[in-house]
C-alpha cells in the first residue's frame, strides 16, 4: 500500500489533486492511503512552497498547481 499526502489549505485545487490521486490509484489497481495535510506549518516543513503538494511514501514529488495525470500514475506505480 502506498501512502500519499496531499498538502494544501483545502482549496478547490487541493480537492482536485486528491481526486486525481484516487482516480490514478483506481486506474492502476493500487491501494493508497491518502492523508490531507492542511496545517500551514506542516505544509512548510514538508518543503511545499506552493500548493497543492503531493508526496508518495514520504517523498515530495509535486508542488504547485495540479499534477500531470501521467506523472501521477508513474509516481504511484514506482
Amino acid at each position: 500500500m502506498k501512502t500519499v499526502k496531499v498538502y494544501g489549505p483545502g482549496c478547490k485545487r487541493c480537492e482536485t489533486a486528491e481526486a486525481m490521486v484516487h482516480a490514478a490509484a483506481a486506474k492502476l489497481g493500487i491501494d493508497v492511503q491518502i492523508e490531507k495535510v492542511t496545517d500551514a506549518k506542516s505544509i512548510a516543513m514538508a518543503g511545499v512552497m506552493s500548493t497543492p503538494g503531493v508526496s508518495v511514501n514520504g517523498k515530495l514529488v509535486h508542488a504547485g498547481g495540479l499534477p500531470d495525470a501521467d506523472k501521477l500514475e508513474r509516481w504511484l506505480s514506482a
